[in-house]
């Protein structure tokens, strides 16, 4: 199998499973007990918390953790807008953030809350003076992705985070993409909250984090016992956290390796279709774009019916973000991004991981070049 589609998520490391596998065994004590042999797993939380903390030079007391990215950015946006609504009830963000803001963001207007939307260009980057235009005196939140998930477009965040700080507003970035893949500095880009999730980085499903910053009096979501320093309820998924966190020790430690890596990969591979398949279109930003990501438009070719025949050779791809798969709608992101409903369903997203190959993306071009041709070939619409 040649699996392309590291964006869902990803292979957990070997290492990660190994330090996890202690706490679904002999380690299995509640961390909140007090005798010692549960406090060896609250000892390991709070390591795993040093250890995300650490990848986007965050105080170790800002990091909670939470059941993934999806809960991360609920708790952001919904607390946030609680504690602030005193002195607004405004809120700006993208038309292509993942659904987990937008249907917040609608959760949220319906509770009398007003959302801006800001556009994008053709390469999926906001403008910064449509940004500046749209905040007002009652602007109490920010919230943009750093890196989109499905056109691996990096949004300007420290010049966003500037602006939001020079405001006064507060600014939350879903990281979740971007987390691991590209360096992070919450303190140099003034970002006040950032969501993250484990298995984007080859760590387990089922746990990511909030950072707050410590200025922030945002509530709990989740309430109970005193988990999480009572910000956050529930017993700890502790093989999860220990997972998470070793996985994003280890991210660290390869982050320059891996981005070099997979840059070197994913510019051959675009380079690769674009010299062997006629008429086709990168989707996203050139420059400004994670390292494993490539999204491209196949006119006169279904993308499902790509994917269909790519999973008939084992290979794995897919047409946009997991949490919408088996959706008949076209892709918001690229429509926001200019693109014609019937340009959204000729798109397929590839992303590579650190133990992709040459060879395997060789073997994807291949397969890629093969399929095209056959289905170009039965569109009464495509001239060649």
């Amino acid at each position: 199998m040649i699996y392309l589609d590291n964006a869902a998520t990803t292979k957990p490391k070997k290492e990660v499973i190994d330090v996890m596998m202690p706490f679904l065994t002999e380690q299995y004590g509640n961390p909140s007990a007090i005798y010692s042999f549960s406090a060896q797993n609250k000892t390991a939380i709070q390591k795993a918390r040093k250890q995300v903390a650490e990848l986007i030079n965050a105080k170790e007391n800002s990091i909670y953790f939470t059941s993934g990215g999806t809960e991360a950015d609920n708790w952001a946006l919904i607390k946030t807008a609680e504690a602030y609504e005193e002195k607004g009830r405004h809120i700006i963000t993208t038309k292509i953030e993942h659904h987990a803001i937008l249907h917040t963001c609608d959760y949220l207007e319906k509770r009398g809350f007003e959302i801006t939307y800001l556009g994008v260009d053709n390469d999926g980057r906001i403008s910064l003076e449509e940004l500046k235009q749209a905040i007002r005196k009652d602007t109490i939140l920010i919230s943009v992705m750093f890196a989109n998930n499905e056109v691996g477009t990096i949004q300007p965040i420290e010049q966003i985070g500037e602006i939001a700080s020079e405001h006064g507003i507060v600014f939350h970035t879903d990281a979740v993409q971007a987390f691991g893949h590209v360096p992070i500095d919450v303190e140099a880009m003034h970002i006040d909250l950032l969501s993250a999730s484990g298995h984007k980085i080859y760590g387990p499903k089922g746990v990511g984090c909030l950072y707050i910053n410590n200025s922030l009096k945002i509530s709990s979501l989740i309430h109970g016992g005193g988990q999480e320093r009572a910000r956050r309820a529930g017993t700890e998924n502790v093989p999860g956290i220990v997972g998470f966190g070793h996985a994003a020790m280890l991210a660290k430690e390869t982050l320059k390796e891996r981005m070099e890596k997979e840059t070197r990969l994913r510019d051959f591979f675009i380079k690769e279709l674009f010299n062997r398949i006629s008429d086709i279109k990168l989707n996203g930003c050139k420059e400004n774009r994670l390292p494993n990501n490539i999204n491209v438009s196949f006119p006169y070719v279904e993308g499902e019916s790509m994917l269909i025949m790519l999973d008939m050779q084992e290979i794995c791809a897919s047409s946009g973000s997991a949490c919408t798969a088996g959706s008949i709608d076209p892709s918001h992101v690229l429509v926001a991004m200019g693109l014609s409903s019937d340009e959204a369903r000729e798109s397929v997203r590839f992303t590579i991981s650190d133990e992709t190959t040459e060879e395997e993306l060789r073997a994807t071009v291949d397969a890629v070049e093969t399929i095209v041709s056959r289905l170009r070939s039965m569109s009464p619409y495509y001239d060649n």
